[in-house]
This record gives structure tokens, C-alpha cells and sequence, in this order.
């Protein structure tokens, strides 16, 4: 794309110079012969003697609006040139004076110069909005590029941290590793002994093996298998696999629908993940017991599920935070469940929101649609938000 100062180079040879002078050799010459017309006419036939004058006004409107103020006044003065050479027949006809003579001259200059300068007007206004318009492209230009840097610099910023993220919570499970290895291979220890940290290796490597799925999990999702589901009966489902977990704890586990809510287009498997997610990590906010409600309804074009806890909460500084991956406020765990969550959700075309309730305990509200709108979205996999 040019620069401003060729645009401008450009927009000032307008119109170009051979038809400039096409132009007014064709008017120049429509002037000329009216004049000869004029000047041939007999001094009887005032009728023919008055239309030619008026066809003077042709040649001076058309050279104002296709020439500007210096081409309309070029070819007024030369139609007053070629008038005053044919005012001795229209003086004996129709007994004009020369101050009429003179005054129809004028008004060939007048209308001359108000037809060039709308014409120059109009020029200016062209070249001024394509002016504008460059700039506007060459703003959206820049906007775009600066737009896809800020992206390449959230993806190597995501990187980053997904790699300080991973190592760190590598770290732990090998130096454990490392540890009771070395302590393995002392002859001095007793075979008790030696079965102990055996058994702090194989704990360790399932952990890490673990932490590994999970990361590859959120690094590369895979496509949800997409069919018609009833909320009320994957509910269900949920539910009974989390009614296991409560280790003792006093737990009531409600669910609240919507009578006759519609089916959904979802993965299954994948959104019972999601929620039994969800519905864990509410019981593992209530140490001492509580109420979760899980509770499904229509919103807006879609369905709100909504899973609500009891529990501790979460720091308003940590709400922008919960869905970074490897964050977490747990003393164990990896921190990729809610971004695994996030990134399923995203992946259904719908929203995974936490807020906080009042007085305590928090919300998490899946939004989806009722059907997946099927696209190619490249930014999924390029961070957790």
C-alpha cells in the first residue's frame, strides 16, 4: 500500500493532464462553432439569433464541472469573445445596448466560476475522503498487526507460564523419587524400611503420571462427541458418583431442575466430567459438612447449570485467577481442573463463570447453548481463558 505523500501525489494529478486538454479542445471547439453559427445567422431570424446566445451556456457549464474554475472561466470568456463578434446582427435585429452587451458577458463569467468552483469543491471533498479513508486502512492495518503481536506474545506468555507451572509441581514428586531411591539403595536399611520408600516411588510416579494426563488433557483437548443429552438424568449420574466421596463428611447433595427442560447437544462423558468436578471441589470447600445444590434451568437461548457450595469461598484476588492453569489453593492438587473445565465448556460454545455467594460459599454456572455452533476455533488451545 502506498505511503500518504504518493496518495496525495497521486490524488493532485487528477484529473490527468492529456484529458484535461481533450476536454477543453472538444469545448473550446463547441464554443467556436456556436459563435460561427451566430455570426451566419441572418440578422432577420431573431428567434435562431436568441437560441444561439443561450447555447453559449452549454460549453461554460460543462468546461466549470469538468475542468474547475479555470477551464469554466476559459471558455466564458471565449464564448463572451464569440458573442461580442456576433452583436452587430443582434443589435439591428433586437436593439440590445452594449451595457446589456456587457451584462450577458458577465453572467457567462458568472456562471463560469460557480460551475468550477462546486467543481474544485467537490475535488477537494474526493481527495479529503480518500484521504481519510487511506488512513483509516492504514490504521487498521497497523491495529491488526499489532493485534496479532499482542497474540503471539499471550501464547509465549501462556507457554511460560504452563512450563514454570509443570516443572514446578514436577519437581516435588522427583525429589521424593530421588530420595527414597537413594535411601533403597543403602545396604544398611532393613527390608521394612526399604518397602516403605518402594512404596513412596510407586506413589509418587502415579502422582506424576497423573499430573502428566492431566496437563496433556488441557494442552490438547480432545473434540466432543456431540448428541442430544437429558440434563435431569446426567444430573443423576453425577450426583450418585459424588455421594462416594464424601469420606464421612455430612453431606446434602440436592439437585433442582427446571420441569420439562429440554435436551442439550453435548459430549456426555465430558460434561459429567465438568460437573463432577465442579461438585468435588464444593465438598472438598465444606472440611465439615454443608449443603450442594445443583441446579439446571433455562437461560436466555440456552441452559444454566449451576453448581453451589457452602464452603470456605474464594478471595476476591483469586477470582480472575481460578481458571490459570496450575493455580490452585489446595495443599494437593495440580491446578488444571478448572482450566481443563474452562477449555470443555469453550469447547460446547459456552461459558464457565464462579461468583460468590452471600454470606459465604461460591456459584459455578455453566451457560450452554442448545445446540453447538460447529467452527474452527484456533484460539482454544492458545491459553485458559
Amino acid at each position: 500500500m502506498p505511503d500518504l505523500d504518493e496518495f496525495d501525489a497521486a490524488m493532485d494529478n487528477q484529473p490527468t493532464a492529456r484529458g484535461y486538454w481533450v476536454r477543453g479542445g472538444l469545448l473550446l471547439a463547441a464554443t467556436a462553432t456556436i459563435g460561427v453559427l451566430q455570426y451566419l445567422t441572418p440578422k432577420t431570424s431573431a428567434h435562431w439569433l436568441y437560441i444561439l446566445q443561450r447555447l453559449y451556456y452549454i460549453p461554460i457549464v460543462l468546461a466549470g464541472l469538468n475542468m474547475g474554475t479555470r477551464g469554466g472561466l476559459a471558455v466564458a470568456l471565449l464564448s463572451g469573445v464569440a458573442f461580442a463578434s456576433g452583436t452587430p446582427a443582434i443589435w439591428t435585429v433586437s436593439r440590445v445596448d452594449v451595457l446589456d452587451q456587457c451584462l450577458e458577458i458577465c453572467i457567462f463569467c458568472l456562471v463560469g466560476l460557480v460551475a468550477g468552483l462546486l467543481t474544485d469543491w467537490r475535488r477537494r471533498q474526493e481527495v479529503a475522503l480518500r484521504r481519510t479513508t487511506h488512513q483509516l486502512h492504514q490504521a487498521h492495518r497497523e491495529l491488526q498487526q499489532n493485534f496479532q503481536a499482542m497474540k503471539r506474545a499471550e501464547r509465549l506468555s501462556a507457554l511460560g507460564q504452563l512450563s514454570a507451572g509443570l516443572a514446578h509441581e514436577i519437581r516435588n514428586p522427583l525429589a521424593s523419587i530421588e530420595g527414597a531411591a537413594a535411601v533403597v539403595q543403602r545396604e544398611s536399611e532393613s527390608e521394612e524400611r526399604r518397602r516403605e520408600f518402594l512404596d513412596i516411588i510407586r506413589k509418587e510416579s502415579r502422582r506424576l503420571n497423573r499430573l502428566l494426563s492431566s496437563f496433556l488433557d488441557f494442552a490438547k483437548p480432545r473434540q466432543p462427541n456431540l448428541e442430544m443429552v437429558d440434563i435431569d438424568a446426567l444430573l443423576d449420574s453425577v450426583l450418585v458418583l459424588a455421594r462416594h466421596a464424601g469420606n464421612g463428611v455430612r453431606l446434602d447433595l440436592r439437585k433442582q431442575i427446571e420441569p420439562g427442560l429440554t435436551k442439550i447437544e453435548c459430549d456426555a462423558e465430558q460434561l459429567k466430567q465438568v460437573l463432577l468436578n465442579l461438585v468435588m471441589n464444593a465438598i472438598q470447600a465444606m472440611p465439615r459438612g454443608g449443603s450442594v445444590t445443583v441446579a439446571a434451568e433455562r437461560h436466555e437461548t440456552g441452559v444454566a447449570i449451576d453448581v453451589c457450595d457452602q464452603g470456605e469461598g474464594i478471595k476476591e484476588a483469586n477470582l480472575d485467577r481460578v481458571f490459570d492453569p496450575f493455580f490452585t489453593t489446595k495443599e494437593t492438587g495440580s491446578g488444571l481442573g478448572l482450566s481443563i473445565a474452562h477449555q470443555i465448556i469453550r469447547q460446547h460454545g459456552g461459558r464457565l463463570t464462579i461468583q460468590p455467594n452471600s454470606p459465604q460459599g461460591v456459584t459455578a454456572r455453566i451457560s450452554l447453548p442448545l445446540q453447538v455452533v460447529h467452527r474452527n476455533d484456533q484460539d482454544t488451545n492458545s491459553g485458559s481463558r
